[in-house]
């Protein structure tokens, strides 16, 4: 049988889990009382076995008494008051008051604090997590009645046009409002079109049951001064409403772009509007299902929070009931049916708030997202995880034994017939072997994400809500292993039999497009558009190569720039990708001229613009998260990335002069970078080399029990950051090509950034917790907007 402890730690909410009852503090309490019984009752059996027996008979028989024994029972053994909380948000305070003797009544009178200190501590964090859902949820309400108005005129409004054949029918104003085309429509708008953060239609609700959002149907635009001045804020005379739309991806963003300069130019001349010099004013359809979706995925998290509110309670319950049951065996008292019947009618077991509200949502999704159909509506609010089937780890073990059986194989062959050695075979090293190196660094950082996962799962690392994954579509560590080893079973087979092919003298005329097929396919397979071998998964990576290309043009999420900071890691990979596609795209593979690339002075410049890209990308993330949340951080990181750009263009231009300038240069620069980047790695990202911390140079909370860890940790990553000194000491393993060095050393690159993505992401989570931040909080689409604005 699991111990509740274990129990009890497995089903918290990680992020509250400060805010859960100290269940482990309260048992080490209880220890000491446990022991100073023990000693104490063999301290009574040694030192008052010469007291008179006439002392003890007597105070028993006291006790019988009315005066001294029912009386004093009526209270029982402990007496819990309430008083009032300094706040009204804090509500009731409970004090416990020890009524009879125990063997260590300071020991007891401690216990009791503690858990007067936990039980005020749960009922505050649960009121103020109730008032903040419940405030969210009223939001919601409002929103939805918002969009079932919007949606109900837009359906009428399309209904009269459609039967009015073209005569003037009177439009709904719940959807459409007049603005006035004065000098102001005319103004120059270079400010607003600057920052286009936000794309905003402004609309005008008559409703009879959305009154208090205003009744005036007179408005005009006005140029907005404020810092958000690109959200074309269009002020009224009462109060008017905005679909607010964030831009979360580029295809907003052009859209957004697109439509400020169709606005523009309809608006441009005051003789497009009507004879009274007003123009009515419509939803865009596309933005009001953008707002739909917004909603719906709002009430998504709210229930999910809801969910989080109830575990809460039920397992702070639990804990209570358990702590007093040991209490109660180690005392030999009956304290367990005083002291719950206070938890009981406390505020965080009372209060019936949430239960009520995620009845609502419930109803309300049922109705309006689902169709009235209760068992779609639960496949959104409480999706279920997939069952881990058997099967995976069958083929994961069966693919794995392939791979390494043809792995060996493969390095068996390669030595026999000598191409790994300096004086091998060179067109074979510079046509196949960059394949190979391309697809074991792709699938080596492939795997230790894999491993990284399931660290982040055992020390309860909430990673699918740091990245903002579907926890039905994420990948599980076991999908990682399997897709890694069946991959490179397929690569080294296919590698194997070209090898062969080569062993046996076929020439390379007839062998030469094996390794580019081999690429096709997995290209193939990654945009495949089918739902097939994980199509969520290949959908969301190829939009975050889109999203990372296009850094400077929306807000940069966690997943972004946790990408592009993985691609920083893979500059030798991207380079032999750029040198194959030279190769087969050009032709050069036609006539075994694989000297043709480098030949090539825009291939040489490509070579150039691939070492800087993915720190090109990752700077531009940091100027756009400064320019957004105005963090100088942001600007300190932005050159962290710059001193990498600048050292891997001198060590791009070293290996092409090869002169003492150079080697000097690559020695500057690349010190600096490392330095920059050691710092930034364990004081920024890792949250580590806190001198005033309880942990001698580590922070206050730690995930990983055994504190050892972390200083091996910071070792070997000083270690692997020094790995761009074989660029100047040209160090080769006897008689291994200098390509197999390379691939070594670019391999080592891929575990730092493999080990570094642990910490990383074990320094957000306690960001998160330290936030007590579960669950998302979505913006919502429609925003008051008062006549000041």
């Amino acid at each position: 049988m699991v111990k509740f402890s274990k129990q009890f730690e497995g089903q918290l909410v990680p992020e509250w889990k400060e805010a859960f009852v100290d269940y482990w503090q309260l048992k080490k309490d209880l220890k000491k009382i446990h022991l100073l019984n023990n000693n104490g009752s063999t301290n009574n059996v040694n030192n008052r076995n010469k007291e008179s027996s006439f002392s003890c008979t007597f105070y028993t028989s006291l006790r019988k008494f009315p005066l001294f024994g029912p009386q004093r029972r009526k209270h029982g053994v402990i007496q819990v008051h309430t008083k009032l909380g300094q706040t009204l948000s804090k509500g009731d305070l409970y004090e416990t008051e020890l009524l009879e003797h125990f063997a260590d009544t300071e020991a007891a009178a401690e216990f009791f604090a503690l858990l007067d200190l936990q039980l005020n501590k749960v009922n505050q964090f649960f009121r103020t997590k109730e008032k903040e859902f419940v405030e969210r949820g009223e939001s919601l309400k409002k929103q939805m009645e918002i969009l079932i108005q919007l949606k109900a005129a837009l359906i009428k409004q399309q209904h009269d046009k459609g039967t009015s054949s073209g005569q003037n029918t009177k439009e709904d104003e719940s959807i459409s409002g007049t603005i006035s085309c004065d000098e102001e429509s005319n103004k120059d708008r270079t400010e607003q079109e600057q920052d286009i953060e936000n794309s905003i239609d402004q609309v005008i609700l008559d409703s009879p049951r959305l009154s208090e959002l205003g009744n005036s149907t007179n408005i005009k635009r006005e140029d907005n001064k404020s810092k958000s001045s690109s959200e074309r804020v269009i002020n009224c005379q009462g109060k008017s409403l905005k679909i607010h739309i964030p831009l979360t991806n580029p295809t907003r963003t052009f859209s957004a772009i697109t439509y400020l300069l169709r606005d523009d130019m309809i608006n441009q001349s005051s003789k497009k509007c009507g004879p009274d010099g007003r123009k009515k004013l419509h939803i865009n359809r596309t933005k009001l299902k953008h707002a739909e979706k917004m909603i719906r995925g709002a009430f998504i998290e709210l229930y999910k929070g809801l969910g989080y509110l109830k575990t809460y309670r039920n397992l702070n319950m639990l804990a209570f009931v358990k702590i007093l049951k040991k209490f109660d065996k180690v005392t030999n008292k009956q304290v367990l049916p005083i002291y719950l019947r206070v938890v009981e009618s406390s505020y965080f077991n009372s209060s019936d708030k949430a239960l009520k509200l995620a009845d609502d949502v419930e109803e309300i999704f049922i109705k309006h997202f689902a169709e009235d159909d209760k068992k779609m509506a639960m496949k959104y609010l409480k999706p279920t995880q997939k069952k881990e089937s058997h099967a995976v780890t069958f083929f994961i073990g069966l693919f794995a034994g392939c791979f390494l059986a043809l792995l060996v194989g493969y390095v068996i062959m390669a030595h026999i017939t000598g191409l790994y050695r300096p004086k091998s075979d060179t067109i074979y090293m510079e046509t196949v072997y960059p394949v190979l190196s391309m697809f074991s660094l792709m699938f080596l950082h492939f795997f230790l994400y894999g491993c990284n996962i399931f660290m982040w799962r055992k020390t309860r690392v909430n990673y699918s809500f740091i990245f903002e994954l579907a926890q039905t579509k994420e990948l599980k560590y076991r999908d990682v292993f399997l897709i890694c080893t069946t991959s490179m079973t397929a690569v080294v087979g296919v590698l194997f039999l070209h090898l062969t092919l080569v062993a046996k003298g076929y020439s390379y005329n007839q062998i030469q497009a094996i390794p580019a097929l081999l690429l096709l396919v997995f290209i193939s397979l990654l945009v495949c558009p089918f739902n097939i071998i994980y199509k969520s998964s290949r959908y969301r990576f190829i939009c975050a190569i889109r999203n990372i290309m296009f850094s400077p043009l929306y807000k940069v999420v966690m997943l972004d720039f946790f990408m592009a900071d993985q691609l920083c890691s893979q500059v030798p990979m991207l380079r032999n990708l750029e040198y194959v596609a030279c190769y087969y795209i050009t032709g050069s593979y036609k006539n075994q001229d694989y000297g043709y690339c480098m030949r090539t002075k825009y291939y040489r410049d490509l070579a150039y613009a691939v070492s800087f890209l993915p720190y090109y990308w990752r700077a531009m993330q940091c100027a756009r998260r400064w320019f957004d949340e105005g963090h100088k951080s942001h600007l300190v990181n932005l050159g962290k990335y710059v001193s990498a750009m600048l050292a891997a263009g001198a060590k791009v231009a070293y290996e092409k002069e090869k002169n003492m300038g150079w080697l000097c240069l690559v020695i500057v620069m690349s010190s600096v970078a490392t330095v920059y980047q050691l710092y930034w790695d364990f004081v920024k990202d890792w949250g580590l080399l806190q001198c005033h911390s309880k942990n001698p140079w580590l922070r206050n909370e730690l995930m990983l029990r055994r504190k050892f860890i972390y200083y091996i940790s910071m070792g070997l990553n000083l270690v692997l950051r020094l790995a761009w000194l074989q660029t100047v000491l040209h160090y080769n393993f006897g008689t291994v090509d200098y390509r197999i060095t390379g691939l070594f050393l670019a391999a080592l690159e891929v575990i730092r950034r493999g080990h570094w993505n642990f910490y990383r992401l074990e320094n957000e989570h306690l960001n998160n917790a330290g936030k007590f931040r579960a669950v998302k909080t979505v913006p919502l689409p429609f925003q008051e907007v008062d006549e000041q604005d």
